[in-house]
């Protein structure tokens, strides 16, 4: 895709001198003798950089400037001055110009300045897409995604969610089985009634079932007065029991008959206590594995599995890498006060090239690491954790068997962009296809 740049000059010789050399080094150019020529050009809508005069009979260019700059805040214009109106391009800059020249014009100069412009504009462009796109894929809280395996996943989540079902969610650690839990009751009709959460790998056996079905006075050493369980305090609404495989068989026989009868006592009491709670749970474990062991109940894993969900690991989903990234980003800036508004490409290949065995967590940990070490307005690949700066390019990919033609052809192309360090053209070169076609088929809010 070749860029398209206006300049504006009313001496001839140097606006046909200043495109002729852009020309060269393969922009397209358009060029107008005055700001309202300018002006009317840049209404087109296929303009992607602007190069005027300060100074112009007519409307000059800081008024070309304030009228471009009000139509598409952000887009790139540099301003050209005589030595004389330093101070006025100055003040131009502060309107929001990209930069100035004085005349004559460097054109070495003119040209970096260009190149860097329009890398800046292509990065804010992309993550406002990604933003965007955030935004209209948000399911629950921070649950994103946009791969056709998170798309199928988030359906199964709204169909699910209604009824009453118990709900198993498989997955390994750190793939975001709370959140489907979370989106399971906002989605529900449990929804204004409460949440409760269990981490039972964080509790002893003693304690959990305690904290599970409450206790009576003095049913042990330390129970000083009468505790409500999680039992009752979920009455009602939902109740999450994270890392299910981790409770031992005393236990499994009380919650199986929960789930059964809708009924239990608290620990050292005989009062029968009626409950109306949906269990969802969750683990890291292959529960059909432990139950061959002799460690998990199989009539309880068939109650709680009336309906299973498997979060599959990000390594198999990197397509929802830059959305997943941009809200982690916005989080982090916010919570540090930093303004960042993105990942340069280099750093997103490093991003993708990494396999996350800590799965979202550890994106989570990478993201948040990154913008405490950024000090610039963009992530660099020195600002990401040594792991991910050692996760360099390969000339090979992974593609997930389970994955769609469509999502096929992204990892590839993209793997190809990698292992060119970022380069598109060099990636398109190498693919056979055009750099438009590349943006195309992979994305721009993707890259």
């Amino acid at each position: 895709m070749k860029f398209k740049i206006l300049v504006v000059d009313d001496e001839k010789n140097i606006r046909e001198g200043i495109a002729a050399s852009l020309e060269m080094d393969g922009y397209v150019t358009a060029c107008a003798a005055s700001g309202d020529e300018g002006w009317k050009l840049f209404g087109k809508g296929d303009i992607d950089l602007v190069i005027t005069d300060l100074k112009m009979s007519g409307m000059d260019g800081t008024e070309l400037m304030r009228r471009i700059l009000a139509e598409t805040p952000g887009f790139p214009v540099i301003i050209l001055t005589g030595h004389g109106s330093v101070e006025t391009a100055v003040s131009a800059m502060r309107e929001g110009a990209w930069d100035f020249l004085t005349k004559p014009v460097n054109l070495d100069r003119l040209s970096l300045l260009i190149k860097r412009a329009l890398e800046n504009r292509e990065l804010v462009l992309r993550n406002r897409d990604i933003e965007a796109d955030l935004e209209r894929s948000r399911l629950a809280k921070n649950m994103v995604g946009k791969s056709p395996i998170m798309r199928k996943l988030l359906d199964t989540v709204s169909r699910v969610a209604p009824t009453r079902a118990s709900i198993l969610i498989t997955g390994e650690s750190g793939v975001g089985k709370e959140l489907i839990a979370d989106a399971i009751h906002e989605f529900s009709p449990r929804k204004g009634n409460p949440l409760i959460k269990v981490n039972c790998a964080a509790l002893s056996s003693g304690i959990l079932e305690s904290e599970l079905f409450g206790h009576e006075k003095g049913a042990f050493t330390g129970a000083v007065s009468r505790r409500r369980g999680r039992f009752e305090l979920a009455n009602g609404g939902t109740l999450f029991l994270d890392e299910i495989g981790e409770i031992d068989q005393n236990i499994q026989i009380k919650l199986l008959r929960v789930l059964q009868e809708r009924e239990f006592e608290r620990v050292g009491g005989e009062e029968t206590i009626e409950t109306d709670v949906r269990i969802v749970a969750a683990t890291n474990k292959d529960l059909k594995d432990e139950i061959e062991k002799g460690n998990f109940r199989e009539d309880l894993y068939f109650r709680l599995n009336v309906v299973s969900i498997h979060v599959p690991p990000l390594r198999e989903r990197k397509d929802d890498i830059p959305i997943i990234t941009a809200s982690f980003l916005k989080k982090f800036a916010a919570e540090n006060g930093k303004i960042v508004e993105g990942i340069h490409e280099k750093a997103f290949s490093r991003l993708y090239a990494y396999d996350w065995p800590g799965n979202i967590r550890e994106l989570q940990n990478c993201i948040e690491s990154a913008v405490v070490m950024c000090n610039k307005n963009l992530i660099c690949e020195e600002d990401l954790p040594p792991a991910l700066q050692s996760s360099g390019s390969e000339d090979w990919v992974r593609v997930p068997l389970n994955c769609s033609l469509e999502e096929a052809e992204k990892i590839i192309i993209r793997g190809v962009i990698n292992f060119h360090k970022g380069n598109k053209s060099k990636a398109a070169e190498s693919l056979g296809i055009g750099r438009k076609t590349l943006h195309r088929k992979v994305g721009d809010s993707e890259q």
